[in-house]
């Protein structure tokens, strides 16, 4: 289906272009009429028969049943704990269409200055589509990043994005390396990338959950957030940029059109293969819940994506771990362990996070969950790592933290290692009331004060002990040298016997 999408400005060259695609539409319309009735019909009997395609989510015990969606590929998960609570078909490898210029304009954030003039180059700007996405840049035009941003993510300009990547990499090649890149390093395993605007190709590709792990940091950001959640944006005209336009956004939970309370932002996208693509954000009751939904028809994009943050929102809960973990002794060599210290006011040397968190069903318990300990953590605070999971699905994990800063007069050494730290599962008891303070470390001053006594009380043994050894001999000395004065004053005596003075 012909789309006419807007140009700031009449050029010459994309005129010519445009009328003839116009005339084409016009001379073709009646005979392609039926064809594309048919053709609708054909996608959207695809459409519903994807309805039917096995939900993984479902498969777990006690899950909440999630909705069944037209989408051949869609999940949703947490933003800061990547806990998935929804999951279709989510490691296919699917083509991603626009929803790309989500990892294009994070690399942006965290390789650019938002202040930096990118200046718009022939093959950046020839090099897409005329009748495709585009704000209508011209050759040896210049914007900010910051507006670069604002015209990916609210226009979906494809000429924005090749001149982003020429700004960041020199190239669009050597952009699309940087692309592929960064997806290994954060995780992705089905992805790869060929441009950097998600127009066509057989070797773009990549799977929603890969996606998610991208947006996830995108959604971090609040800049990108502020951009990504814009409904309208005005260019005004500059020395490098003459033209005062407007762009609009057609994401319609952004724009207002479909209203949902915390929408964070997001990224349409759309092409003949790819169907219908969507990425959007939404945080509520603790949670920042990512959605990607991939192969859709539109507008089931936007609905499936509201149906699912309700499946999200309305079934599951978060649980703070520090406040919900009772089940571990946590244990340190030296002077460490559990338990109050007998002044009331020393700080934790280790402690579980306070911010972790797990997101379950709200008809799971805490108790209900199984955890695994992880000591193979580079980060020097951070000793071991609890996994949790509920029937093998992964919900929640919480450090185990060394605190290098206390407020505590007494200073102790708080060089630890994995190798120093015990942590044993405890059963709990049912006649057993619930402790006061639950898996934080403190110091015992009292075992510190009793072993610093006990070793004051021998090293005063030891010089009691030597003193005495020390006086028996002085005084066995002091006795053999009265001996020696009495024998010789009993010689002095008997040689003057004979004598009478």
């Amino acid at each position: 289906m012909f789309s006419l999408y807007r140009f700031k400005k009449q050029k010459a060259g994309r005129c010519v272009f445009l009328l003839l695609t116009i005339a084409l539409f016009i001379c073709g319309f009646h005979a392609d009429t039926l064809t594309a009735y048919a053709t609708l019909e054909e996608l959207e009997a695809e459409a519903e028969a994807r309805k039917s395609l096995p939900i993984q989510s479902n498969d777990i015990e006690n899950w909440p049943v999630g909705p069944q969606i037209g989408a051949q590929s869609a999940i949703l998960m947490d933003a800061n704990t990547g806990v998935i609570l929804y999951s279709k078909n989510i490691h296919e490898r699917l083509y991603p269409a626009s929803t790309t210029k989500i990892m294009t304009c994070l690399l942006a954030m965290e390789r650019g200055n938002l202040d930096d003039m990118v200046e718009f180059s022939h093959d950046a700007v020839f090099t897409v589509p005329a009748d495709g996405s585009n704000m209508g840049m011209d050759t040896g035009e210049a914007i900010t990043l910051e507006e670069c941003l604002y015209g990916i993510l609210v226009g979906s300009a494809n000429e924005v994005s090749n001149a982003v990547a020429e700004y960041i990499s020199g190239s669009i090649d050597d952009f699309v390396t940087l692309m592929n890149e960064r997806a290994e390093e954060i995780g992705c395993k089905d992805t790869h990338f060929v441009n950097a605007n998600g127009l066509h190709d057989t070797e773009h590709y990549t799977s929603t959950y890969d996606l998610a792990l991208i947006s996830s940091l995108f959604f971090q950001n609040e800049m990108l957030c502020k951009i990504g959640n814009t409904p309208r944006y005005h260019f005004e005209p500059t020395n490098t940029q003459p033209d005062d336009f407007y762009l609009n956004n057609k994401h319609k939970l952004i724009n207002g059109e479909i209203p949902y309370n915390g929408i964070l932002g997001g990224k349409t996208g759309y092409t003949d293969n790819a169907r219908q693509t969507l990425v959007t954000c939404a945080e509520q009751n603790g949670m920042r819940l990512v959605c990607i939904v991939f192969k859709e028809e539109s507008p089931a994009q936007f609905t499936d994506t509201e149906e699912l943050f309700n499946y999200g929102f309305h079934n599951f809960q978060v649980m703070n771990i520090s406040e919900n973990e009772d089940r571990y002794n946590i244990e340190a060599t030296g002077f460490l362990q559990i338990g109050d210290d007998i002044f009331g006011s020393s700080k934790p040397i280790l402690s579980i996070d306070t911010d972790s968190y797990v997101i379950v069903p709200n008809v799971v318990s805490f108790s209900d969950l199984d955890s695994e300990i992880d000591y193979s953590i580079s980060d020097e605070n951070r000793v071991a790592q609890i996994r949790y999971s509920y029937h093998d699905m992964y919900v929640g994990s919480a450090y185990l933290n060394l605190v290098t800063e206390s407020g505590a007069t007494y200073e102790f050494d708080t060089n630890i290692t994995t190798s120093d730290v015990s942590v044993e599962r405890v059963e709990p008891e049912s006649d057993k009331e619930p402790a006061q303070e639950k898996d934080t470390i403190f110091i015992n001053v009292k075992k510190v004060l009793i072993t610093i006594l006990v070793l004051a009380a021998s090293l005063i043994f030891l010089f009691v002990l030597r003193a005495l050894i020390a006086n028996r001999k002085t005084a066995k000395r002091r006795n053999n040298r009265v001996k020696r004065k009495q024998r010789r004053r009993s010689y002095v005596h008997s040689d003057f016997d004979d004598f009478d003075f």
